[in-house]
């Protein structure tokens, strides 16, 4: 998904000359490319060479012993890290708890339109509270408002949830299911470009 305002004829990032070294020790040099919009690339390459590593640094998650990064401006960007297992650690949230996570903005904006509308039901017509409800409400209407709930289904459908798992608590999920769990709140989340490090077959 390109940012607002985005040109498509150009790219969502490049890079040049990356190089990481650890100690006296270079595990690569001269990384360099570009993502162009909707583009789908796989960095392939045995143990050790550093995927990772630069998988990071592009993520923006680990500093480059050189070289330059470029996004598009507006890009948001999401990782779903190898170890995403330990992504929900310490958190206590059930599975659709966290999917809301996603959400707390438009969730805000719904119970301030809630208390409004307990206002008006209360007798109060004032109109600079009726106006501040319209405003409100069109803006709550078009990020999405009235159907975040179908938008957080209809993922966890995709990765494979049923609604018996909605209310289990994320420290008893799988590590495959932590995994779709994690890639779930990044779909949701919209990024403009979706890193996935070492994802297993059925993602």
């Amino acid at each position: 998904r390109a940012p607002t305002g985005y040109n498509r004829g150009m790219a969502l990032l490049t890079f040049g000359n990356i190089g990481q070294r650890f100690g006296d020790f270079d595990l690569f040099m001269g990384a360099g490319g570009s993502v162009p919009y909707g583009g789908k690339i796989g960095i392939v390459g045995p143990n050790g060479v550093g995927k990772t590593t630069l998988l990071r640094i592009l993520a923006g998650l680990e500093m480059p012993a050189g070289g330059t990064i470029h996004y598009a401006r507006g890009t948001a960007l999401g990782y779903l890290r190898q170890e995403a297992v330990e992504a929900f650690a310490g958190r206590e949230n059930t599975l659709w708890a966290e999917m809301l996570t996603v959400f707390a903005d438009l969730r805000s904006k719904e119970r301030d339109l809630r208390e409004m509308e307990q206002q008006m039901a209360a007798g109060d017509f004032d109109d600079e509270l009726f106006d501040a409800y319209s405003r409100l409400q069109t803006r709550f209407e078009m990020a999405g408002g009235y159907d975040y709930d179908v938008r957080i289904k209809q993922v966890l459908t995709g990765l494979g949830f049923e609604p018996l798992h909605y209310e289990l608590p994320l420290g008893v999920l799988s590590g495959g299911q932590k995994t779709r769990a994690l890639l779930a709140r990044l779909l949701l989340e919209r990024p403009g470009m979706l890193i996935l490090d070492e994802p297993t077959n059925h993602l």
